[in-house]
């Protein structure tokens, strides 16, 4: 296993005839143009991770099929957000339920893990729907090479040439690695988003908003909750997913999802962003929300994944657990490798702790991670400051990594970059997501943990720190205050 850099390859494509279309088993719309953008963003000896982000130059396609040929004897061993098969050398992947819409313009991610021996070029060209995307490009063989250490220093600079209307999931698609879930009581974290990001309910009459962003892009709309919660108090029952996943997260109670637990008061907490009022999504010890999202694009077994959120450092205990991430479809603990998600909070899990936190670690169940074993890890750092980013980034096989900052200004700093617990490989992802609590909660026992939560996300795929890095540099520019 070596190290992973980024390698991206994009390949332009002029307009062919519709004639060129290629017979499929389900009817596909004609492509007139297309461009793909290749990236593989993980590679180790024998193994590598990639990203495809398909763009449609010409009119909408209803269903697509994008095929290439490799030409080192790679092969495809798992694909997410769509439908691979393989014959020798050549690969066709077809769209998910989901995904098969590609708007004039628009575009559609997939991910995939591959295995190889000699080599690891990138393919030399794509078709979409028969229309081939022509161009050339070149992909460095991978390493064979073991991993360096973890590095104890912070992570390049994010560039200053990220657009400011590259929010989030914007930046995540571009590296290959499309949002499948999207949350945030606070702003949009699409640049084109305008739905709704959060429903809150009112105790008066019981009944409910949903309250949306105040443009495409924009900050929440919090004057349509003042409103509507004038005189009487509120509870956010829901958070909307905005990759259009459907991945809307519901608190885990009566009400709810079904539980123990109950909804967060959704006025406890205003804080600014893009010199805008919003609210955080405020959790004490008995708040969670929760999501089977295992049929809805959230990685499962030992498909890579990569997340992050935002969170406080001065709203923390050593309750059980404030996590977000995936979790077990069961509610109940499944085994080791059976979560992947982010904790954040002062539990020092296996003892040994230098300091009293808050840390970032991996929550894998069976135990909250420091770095790659139930040693405490010295490269372990508190973040206190009012706003804290944290990332985890899991190949599912080998390795994972751990980040943190300051969500005001800085760069991440990684805590952990290395190989998986022992027991813990491969992964055993089931796809739910939780928010707020552990993997065993809350069916019928209450969530311990308190934290907040104003944005995050979930990806398909194992992020480059380049990605990461933007991603960080969009938090920064939002301005939390």
């Amino acid at each position: 296993m070596r190290k992973p850099g980024s390698t991206t390859a994009v390949l332009s494509a002029g307009v062919l005839l519709a004639s060129m279309v290629v017979a499929a088993a389900s009817p596909a719309s004609a492509a007139t143009g297309c461009s793909v953008a290749y990236a593989v963003s993980s590679s180790w000896q024998g193994g590598f991770t990639a990203g495809v982000t398909v763009t449609n130059l010409g009119d909408p396609i209803a269903n697509w099929t994008l095929t290439w040929s490799f030409t080192a004897g790679q092969s495809v061993s798992q694909l997410w957000n769509g439908t691979v098969s393989q014959s020798g050398s050549q690969v066709s992947v077809s769209n998910a339920s989901y995904n098969g819409t590609i708007a004039g313009g628009g575009s559609v991610s997939f991910g995939f893990n591959g295995t190889w021996t000699g080599g690891n070029p990138a393919p030399a060209s794509f078709a979409l729907n028969g229309t081939t995307c022509n161009g050339t490009t070149g992909s460095p063989s991978p390493s064979t090479s073991a991993s360096p250490s973890p590095s104890t220093s912070a992570s390049p600079s994010p560039s200053t040439s990220t657009p400011a209307t590259n929010l989030p999931c914007d930046i995540y698609a571009a590296g290959g690695t499309p949002c499948m879930a999207a949350h945030s009581t606070t702003r949009a974290l699409f640049a084109a988003y305008t739905g709704a990001l959060y429903q809150v309910r009112r105790s008066s009459d019981n009944t409910t908003r949903d309250i949306g962003v105040l443009g495409r892009g924009g900050a929440a709309n919090a004057a349509s909750q003042d409103a509507f919660c004038s005189g009487t108090s509120c509870v956010i029952t829901i958070i909307y997913d905005q990759s259009g996943h459907g991945n809307q997260l519901g608190y885990q109670g009566p009400g709810g999802i079904g539980g123990a637990d109950t909804a967060a008061g959704a006025t406890r907490e205003t804080v600014t962003v893009g010199g805008a009022k919003a609210y955080s999504l405020y959790i004490n010890p008995g708040n969670s929300y929760w999501r089977n999202g295992s049929a809805s694009g959230i990685p499962t077994g030992s498909a890579p994944e990569g997340i992050y959120m935002v969170t406080s450092g001065t709203h923390v205990n050593s309750g059980c657990c404030f996590d977000y991430g995936n979790s077990e479809t069961t509610r109940r603990a499944d085994g080791a490798g059976a979560m992947d998600a982010i904790y954040f909070g002062t539990s020092c899990w296996f003892g040994g702790c230098s300091g009293t936190g808050p840390w970032v670690q991996a929550d894998l169940e069976y135990g909250l991670y420091p770095g790659g074993s139930s040693a405490w890890n010295s490269n372990q750092r508190a973040f206190t400051s009012k706003f804290v980013t944290a990332t985890l980034k899991n190949n599912g096989t080998s390795r994972f990594a751990i980040k943190g900052s300051n969500a005001q200004s800085g760069n991440l700093f990684t805590l952990y970059d290395g190989a998986l617990p022992r027991g813990y490989s491969p992964m055993r992802k089931q796809g739910a997501i939780i928010l707020g609590s552990g993997g065993d909660c809350c069916i019928d026992n209450t969530n311990q943990s308190a934290g907040t939560f104003y944005e995050g996300a979930m990806v398909a795929g194992y992020p480059s720190d380049a990605t990461e890095n933007a991603v960080q540099a969009s938090v920064v520019a939002a301005g939390y205050r």
